[in-house]
Order: structure tokens, then C-alpha cells, then sequence
């Protein structure tokens, strides 16, 4: 059984990147996953898709693996989606992006998707 549907914005199709980490970990914890990044692909069984989906179903999180500079013309797409919760991995950190979330009654989490997961506390 699936527990959230999660984005993951700045998915990478490298193995040793740290949004391509979390896309297994969330698999691995029952999570579906929705993946964006700059090259299509598949990872983990994962479509990549370098253009942000227009989703029917319900996005529960979206994880942030683009710096601040390269959210920017994402903000709209992702307040659309009304998540639930924004997670700033590090080095994601965005004071406007944060701002504009919580006035739109989003959750705001400074923290590791990974390590999250790792404490179950994702």
C-alpha cells in the first residue's frame, strides 16, 4: 500500500546524486514518486520528465533538489499542486519560495528527505 505521492524536483538519473538516493528510498518506503530534472530517463523504475506534469492525483510532498535560483519558474506549478508539505533539502533553502508556501498554508520542512526516511520520520 502506497503512503503519499511525493515530487521530487531536480531528479537526476545519476546514481550518486542526492535526489536520485531519495527516489529509491521513497520507493523503498512505499511511496509513489513523481520525478522532474533537467534529462529524461528512468531510474528506479522512475520516469524522469524534464516538463512538470500536469497531475490529477493528489501530491502530498514535493522535495526540493534545485538550488534557489532554479525554482524560480516553478513556484506557480508547485503552489498548484497544493502539497501539503515542501521539504528544502540542503542547499535548497529559499526564504521567497518558504514565504510565498506558508501564506498558502504549506508546510515548510528545512531537513534530508533521505535521513527523514531513515528515522521514519518522512
Amino acid at each position: 500500500m502506497s503512503l503519499s505521492n511525493t515530487l521530487v524536483l531536480g531528479a537526476s538519473l545519476k546514481p550518486y546524486r542526492y535526489s536520485n538516493k531519495a527516489i529509491l528510498s521513497l520507493i523503498n518506503n512505499g511511496h509513489n514518486v513523481v520525478a522532474v530534472g533537467n534529462k529524461k530517463g528512468i531510474t528506479h523504475g522512475v520516469n524522469i520528465t524534464n516538463i512538470f506534469p500536469e497531475l490529477n492525483s493528489k501530491i502530498d510532498t514535493v522535495t526540493l533538489y534545485l538550488n534557489a535560483k532554479n525554482q524560480k519558474p516553478y513556484f506557480e506549478k508547485i503552489l498548484k499542486l497544493k502539497p501539503t508539505r515542501i521539504i528544502f533539502n540542503p542547499g535548497t533553502e529559499n526564504r521567497e519560495l518558504a514565504s510565498i508556501a506558508k501564506e498558502n498554508n504549506i508546510q515548510i520542512i528545512e531537513g534530508c528527505t533521505l535521513v527523514m526516511l531513515s528515522l521514519n520520520q518522512y
